[in-house]
């Protein structure tokens, strides 16, 4: 069985402040902390493969490297604004990039490819943008309003009931869209 592949951003470990600033519904530190490791490992697995869209911890670079070690999956980081501690532990990261285009097998799709663009910030406009490519990001937590006409959205935590978001459910999200492609067939 292949892989699943996972989304997620803005975890903000050892961050205190970030549960009064998003309104997070959580009592400490700790138990954000800890109900962050337990929501991932839940939905991911030791094989998959999770690209975490920046923002993983403003802890210190041992509770950071702790943390690191406790989350199930293979991470390719996507560089967001916060990442001293996660980049003190480079090892962890199947990958670390500013930026990601990345492709993923799609039968249903007339190449047999998705291409998501992996960016931290939310774009208005993106490579292939008017062909069908998603754009995936966090930074927000989910203070954007969502666009509708447009195959982006927020896989921040904070949007998402703190777990990772996978391909799969991506695709029924960007299924609701009422993206049409700009250049098609007039009437």
């Amino acid at each position: 069985m292949k892989p699943n592949i996972f989304f997620t951003a803005d975890h903000h470990f050892g961050h205190e402040n970030i549960i009064k600033f998003s309104e997070r519904p959580f009592e400490s530190l700790d138990q954000m902390n800890e109900e962050l490791v337990k929501r991932w490992n839940e939905k991911v697995g030791t094989n998959d493969t999770v690209y975490h869209l920046g923002d993983i911890s403003l802890g210190k670079p041992d509770f950071t490297k702790e943390i690191l070690d406790r989350l199930n999956g293979n991470i390719h980081l996507i560089k967001g604004n916060h990442e001293g501690a996660a980049l003190t532990y480079p090892k962890r990261f199947a990958s670390i990039r500013d930026y990601h285009e990345l492709r993923i097998d799609e039968p249903a799709n007339t190449n047999g490819k998705q291409k998501i663009i992996l960016f931290h910030y939310s774009l208005r406009t993106w490579n292939g943008s008017h062909r069908g490519v998603w754009q995936l990001y966090g930074h927000s937590h989910g203070t954007l309003p969502d666009d509708e006409l447009a195959l982006s959205f927020d896989v921040g935590v904070d949007c998402h009931n703190f777990y990772p978001v996978s391909y799969e459910e991506v695709k029924e999200i960007m299924k609701k869209k009422r993206w049409t492609p700009p250049f098609g067939p007039r009437n």
